[in-house]
């Protein structure tokens, strides 16, 4: 059996646009037929289950029962990959709880596949937390996430500063994750389904929906783009599995 692989996606630093690459993520996954289960730590009522109810626990990090049961089922013959969407501004403190339980020995000693989406904003307080994870990084795919849900620039007025903070961790990888129209986000938010259904013109439970086909048209060429960016780094190889012919239309 192939060892389990654990993804974090969180930030320190509130506002970034976690839930949605963790919601980008999820449905990569069920296109490429990945097994995935997701745990929501925005306790007590998350965003990620909205969109994603099937495969997805809401769970408070922060305590040890809570803890026992995502990490605890690691090995158990469920779903090979499981992706953990940190609550806003508790990543340092989520790393920390995983060092003391042995999760990033356990890592580093090649047990367990275990990579970090961090998401950063386009602030100097949001590029600090990159010194902030870094002692935490041992063992792990580290993944720097310049999510652009505005119009930002991130600092490419000021590339020195730019790469100052971006170079500080050797083995880090720099992703982008492009902006989608806000109609189009808006409607997806209302309709409280995944992206690839929304695309696929489909409800929560697969039945036929109405959505704008303009809508469609903007969020699957976005969503495209999203998994150029995964396909670039190999997640499917990281996180183990085989690749596989994609189902664009689940």
């Amino acid at each position: 059996m192939a060892k389990p692989a654990v993804v974090v996606v969180g930030a320190d630093k509130g506002g970034v646009g976690k839930t949605t690459v963790s919601r980008t993520l999820l449905d990569y996954f069920s296109a490429n037929n990945v097994p995935t289960r997701a745990f929501d730590t925005e306790s007590p009522r998350g965003t990620l289950k909205r969109f994603h109810p099937d495969i997805t626990e809401i769970v408070d990090m922060t305590t040890t029962s809570d803890q026992m049961k995502i990490f605890d089922t690691l090995n158990a013959s469920s779903p090979s990959v499981t992706v953990i969407d940190v609550r806003a501004g508790l990543l340092s403190p989520a790393l920390a709880s995983l060092r003391d339980i042995g999760f990033l020995d356990a890592a580093k000693a090649g047990q367990i596949t275990f990579a970090v989406f961090h998401i950063l904003g386009p602030s100097i307080a949001s590029l600090d937390e990159i010194a902030e994870t870094a002692g935490f990084m041992g063992g792990a795919k580290y993944f720097l996430v310049k999510n652009f849900i505005n119009d930002t620039q991130f600092f490419q007025w000021d590339q020195a500063t730019y790469q100052s903070y971006f170079n500080r961790i050797k083995d880090a990888t720099e992703l982008t994750i492009p902006k989608l129209n806000e109609m189009a986000y808006e409607q997806v938010e209302v309709s409280s389904v995944p992206f690839l259904k929304f695309v696929a013109n489909k409800g929560i439970h697969d039945e036929a929906a109405n959505y704008s086909f303009v809508l469609r048209g903007y969020v699957r060429h976005w969503l495209a783009n999203v998994w150029s960016e995964f396909d670039r780094i190999r997640l499917t190889d990281i996180v183990g599995s085989k690749p596989v012919t994609r189902n664009s239309e689940k």
